[in-house]
C-alpha cells in the first residue's frame, strides 16, 4: 500500500520538517516516540522555537533527529555533539541549546566532554538515547551494554556498563533524571523541566532497538520490549540535590533471558546554580 504522506496531517507538523517524512528509524525504534516528546517538551516551555531554540546531533541513529526539526539543527561529527553546543552557547548566550543524541556518541568517543560540560555549568540540556548498543553500524557493543547482553562484538561477556545517572551526579549536572521511552506521556514535562534549569540538564532516556538490539537479547517484537520498560520501572524517591544517591540505587538491571528486570527512574537532581 502506497502513502501519500503530503496529504497526513499532524498536530506537530509545523515543528517538524515534513519534506523529510517518513523518517528513516527502524519499525519498533523508540527515537520517533523521544522525538515527539521532545518537541512537546519545546512547546511547553512557549518559548519561540524558531529564533530561541538550537537542537544539536551528533553520529549514530539518534543523529538524524536534528534533521526532522523546523527550528534551528546541526548533525555534528562523532562524539563532538557536546563541544559544537558549547561554541553556539558562548557564542550566542540567549539561545537555548538542545544536545540529543545516543549512548555510542555521548559517552564512548564523547564522554570526556560530557564530563566536563557538567563540570563548566554551560547552559545546554542533554538528552541521551540510551538503547546500549551501535544500533547503525551493526550492533556492536556501547558504554552502557550489559554485561552479560549479547551484540556482535560481546557474544558471551561484556565490562560492566556506564551507569549514566551516577555519571552525571558525579559530573556535577544541575539536573538529572531518567525514564523511558514508554513514559511518553510524563516525558514532555520532564523535558520542559530540564529545558528550563539554568546549568547543564541530562535525561538518561531508555529505549528500544528492536531491530538490532532486541532480537539478539530476547525482545521478540517491539511492544514487548515497552511492556518490559513499564514493568521494570521503579520511582525512586530523592532529596532535590540528589545528595543521599548511591549507585545501587540508580544502577538499571538486565538479564540476558528476562530483559530489563529493574529501572529506576524519576528526577534525582533539581538544582540552579
Amino acid at each position: 500500500m502506497e502513502i501519500d504522506f503530503s496529504k497526513l496531517g499532524h498536530n506537530l507538523e509545523d515543528k517538524l520538517t515534513s519534506k523529510m517524512l517518513p523518517h528513516i528509524w527502524c519499525s519498533g525504534c523508540s527515537l520517533g516516540t523521544n522525538l515527539q516528546s521532545l518537541v512537546r517538551g519545546a512547546v511547553m516551555t512557549g518559548m519561540d522555537m524558531d529564533k530561541e531554540m538550537v537542537m544539536i546531533s551528533g553520529i549514530g541513529c539518534t543523529g538524524r533527529a536534528s534533521g526532522y526539526v523546523e527550528f534551528d539543527g546541526f548533525h555534528t561529527t562523532h562524539g563532538r555533539a557536546i563541544p559544537f553546543a558549547s561554541g553556539v552557547k558562548t557564542g550566542n548566550p540567549n539561545l537555548e541549546v538542545i544536545v540529543f543524541s545516543g549512548d555510542g556518541d555521548l559517552f564512548s568517543i564523547g564522554g570526556n566532554h560530557f564530563i566536563h560540560a557538567a563540570r563548566r555549568k554551560l547552559d545546554m540540556t542533554i538528552i541521551c538515547t540510551n538503547n546500549s548498543v551501535y544500533g547503525l553500524t551493526g550492533g556492536q557493543a556501547s558504554p552502557t551494554t550489559f554485561e552479560y547482553s549479547t551484540t556482535t562484538t560481546t557474544i558471551d561477556h561484556n565490562l560492566r556498563p556506564f551507569n549514566l545517572v551516577d555519571l552525571a551526579l558525579g559530573a556535577g549536572a544541575d539536573f538529572v533524571a531518567r525514564y523511558t521511552s514508554a513514559h511518553f506521556k510524563i516525558l514532555p514535562r520532564i523535558i520542559k523541566q530540564a529545558i528550563e534549569t539554568d546549568g547543564v540538564a541530562f535525561i538518561d532516556l531508555i529505549s528500544g532497538c528492536p531491530a538490532i538490539y532486541g532480537k539478539r537479547n530476547g525482545y521478540p517484537t517491539a511492544d514487548y520490549m515497552v511492556k518490559n520498560f513499564l514493568e521494570a520501572s521503579v520511582e525512586i524517591e530523592v532529596k532535590e540535590d540528589g545528595s543521599h544517591l548511591l549507585s545501587e540505587n540508580t544502577r538499571v538491571e538486565f538479564d540476558r533471558t528476562k530483559g530489563y528486570t529493574k529501572i529506576p527512574i524519576g528526577v534525582f537532581r533539581r538544582q540552579h546554580r
